[in-house]
């Protein structure tokens, strides 16, 4: 009994980390459960650097829903504040190299079974197209696949980071023989899902892995890209041209896109400071419209920005974004550390968490990846396992943490 105890943090928040990409009920349930198994088992917390930013982020989050006078309205951002604890849980109670390849194999096995059903959801709207007679791009533009999740954003988001974790695996670990089949899968589904910013954060996050592993494999990239439009396969290739040469009228989401950026310029403008407050811009976003703005406004979601930089100062106050990108360069920084100071085996779980963070910026100019609960979940997941081994060093005598020499001055 007292060995269940002690081991059933591990597990749960195992099961949590796996759940992100399959279940955010099942993870946020799982994330109670090991909390509440660190304190009957007494475990250990041990808490990451990154601890700071994320309190300052959170306490600005208060002082705007405070100051924003919409404090009931506000209230789902404030809970949102329970992922993050998933960060910690993992920092704590993931232990060795062992633990992450698991859990990162488990990732991968959700991840392609995830994409399998994505495929499926294509066949089916590329052949609702065909016997409708409709253009197919005009058809899937505004309907693309999903797999398990609700939506194709959050779908492509969780791909693209699981596809870097492939890679990190492949390129600087011994993998699994099969890896490549789960990899290929996932590929053409993220591919399939049509998400520029995921497409292109993922190719920064790629672009990363392999200038540290081969970096003459980097020509191939414009190649491929090159044949992809000229092909043009589905209709892949319109959808890159689209980045620079839209469908005429609001196909595309070019227009909608550059609105939100102007819509938050003038939120920024008006309360640079504290912002209008949580989850107000899909309440008043109508009143900051540019001077000259024409309705209709283009076809659209507008209950966020669609840039986590533009919606947080925006929402938050410029403050709160600049303490949203300190919490996103911390554990960029410390990993990248940790990897100059070298960290064998334990390299590839860096590169991977390293290559994650870059493709969440990178995709956060053009979408609000973070903001969404599912992608954050397996974000703060990833993190945490970084964290974790830099902070325990499997190799290491009793009593010796490997945070001592990454983090001068620490315990």
């Amino acid at each position: 009994m007292r060995h269940a105890i002690k081991q059933a943090p591990f597990y749960f928040t195992a099961g949590a980390a796996v759940c992100a990409p399959v279940s955010i009920a099942a993870c946020q349930v799982l994330i109670g459960l090991a909390i509440v198994a660190m304190i009957a088992a007494r475990a250990e917390w041990r808490i990451p650097p990154m601890w700071l930013p994320i309190a300052v982020f959170f306490a600005l989050t208060l002082v705007s829903l405070a100051a924003s006078g919409h404090a009931q309205q506000g209230i789902p951002q404030i809970k949102k504040f329970y992922v993050y604890a998933l960060l910690f849980i993992v920092a704590s109670n993931v232990g060795s190299l062992r633990q992450i390849r698991a859990i990162t194999l488990l990732w991968i096995l959700a991840a392609a079974l995830s994409s399998a059903w994505a495929l499926n959801q294509f066949y089916n709207r590329y052949e609702d197209a065909k016997d409708a007679h409709r253009d197919f791009y005009r058809a899937y533009i505004a309907h693309r696949i999903t797999g398990f999740m609700s939506h194709w954003m959050t779908f492509s988001g969780e791909m693209m980071m699981v596809l870097l974790l492939i890679a990190a695996l492949m390129f600087f670990s011994k993998a699994p023989w099969w890896l490549p089949a789960p990899a290929a899968l996932i590929g053409i589904a993220l591919i399939l899902a049509e998400t520029r910013s995921m497409w292109l954060g993922a190719a920064a996050g790629g672009v990363y892995l392999i200038w540290h592993w081969k970096r003459w494999v980097l020509l191939a990239i414009p190649v491929l890209a090159v044949i992809l439009v000229l092909v043009n396969p589905f209709e892949l290739g319109d959808r890159v041209r689209s980045t620079v040469q839209p469908h005429a009228g609001d196909l595309d989401s070019n227009a909608h896109r550059a609105m939100c950026r102007a819509i938050g310029y003038q939120m920024i403008k008006a309360h640079p400071l504290l912002g209008i407050g949580p989850e107000q811009v899909q309440y008043q976003y109508l009143d900051y419209l540019p001077p000259g703005t024409r309705l209709p406004l283009p076809t659209g979601f507008y209950g966020h920005l669609h840039n986590i930089y533009v919606h947080y100062a925006a929402e938050l106050g410029i403050p709160a974004m600049l303490a949203m990108l300190w919490m996103l360069l911390r554990p960029l920084y410390d990993f990248l550390r940790g990897l100059r100071r070298g960290m064998g085996e334990g390299a590839w779980v860096l590169r991977a968490a390293a290559a994650v963070i870059i493709a969440i910026m990178v995709s956060g100019f053009f979408e609000k990846n973070i903001g969404d609960s599912e992608v954050l979940e397996l974000f703060l997941a990833v993190i945490g396992c970084g964290y974790a081994v830099l902070m325990k060093d499997e190799n290491a005598p009793p009593g010796r943490n490997r945070m001592a020499r990454i983090f001068p001055g620490g315990k």
